[in-house]
């Protein structure tokens, strides 16, 4: 029997808006890392993604230029798309080890993007099927997409280093802690763990 438009479970309310999630546990980041290991692009994808604050749309511009010849803690500059802010970007030894593995890989000449696809640089819209395959291929439930990189970087940075939220909300560039701590999905737990505190 057809659905009738306007009546299909799996579509919200118009004007809601549903959050993708961060990936929280380090097990399922590993596991997407080892499903991922024999694909250098996706697996270095996923690696920035989780390692920087950088959106899909970002990501998706890094060229070979930027990142070619780096050491680990060199920074590559790109402008925001959705800010136009100019943002100086550190890389870390996992970002670095990544890069090459990919640029190993496949023959970069000058100006290639560096996720690239049949047709040249691939999209946001296909960073996020990506990541929903990737959640889906390791059974972690919960709502995920593009936007999942950027907060499990977050996600990991304030709870598994305990980074102060005010260097998050430079990072992310919010207004309010309450924001970064909502963006982050971390402010139930934190809220929860007051609660645990015996007097």
């Amino acid at each position: 029997m057809p659905i009738k438009k306007g009546t299909n479970p799996n579509h919200l309310p118009r004007g809601s808006i549903k959050k993708v999630e961060p990936i929280k546990r380090t097990e399922d980041i590993r596991a997407i890392k080892k499903f991922l290991s024999d694909n250098p692009r996706n697996f270095c994808l996923f690696t920035l993604g989780i390692n920087t604050n950088l959106r899909a749309s970002d990501l998706c511009r890094i060229t070979f230029n930027m990142v070619s010849g780096l050491k680990p803690m060199d920074a590559i500059e790109l402008k925001e798309k959705k800010t136009g802010k100019t943002r100086r970007i550190t890389l870390n030894k996992a970002c670095i080890r990544a890069i090459n593995d990919l640029l190993d890989s496949q023959g970069y000449k000058e100006g290639d993007y560096l996720f690239r696809g049949q047709r040249g640089t691939i999209l946001p819209t296909c960073v996020h099927a990506l990541v929903k395959r990737w959640c889906r291929a390791i059974n972690l439930k919960g709502n995920y997409g593009s936007h999942t990189l950027r907060k499990t970087f977050g996600y990991q940075q304030r709870v598994k280093y305990d980074v102060g939220i005010l260097e998050l909300m430079t990072c992310f560039n919010h207004s309010t802690q309450k924001q970064t701590l909502d963006y982050l999905c971390v402010q139930p737990e934190e809220i929860e763990k007051v609660y645990a505190n015996e007097v």
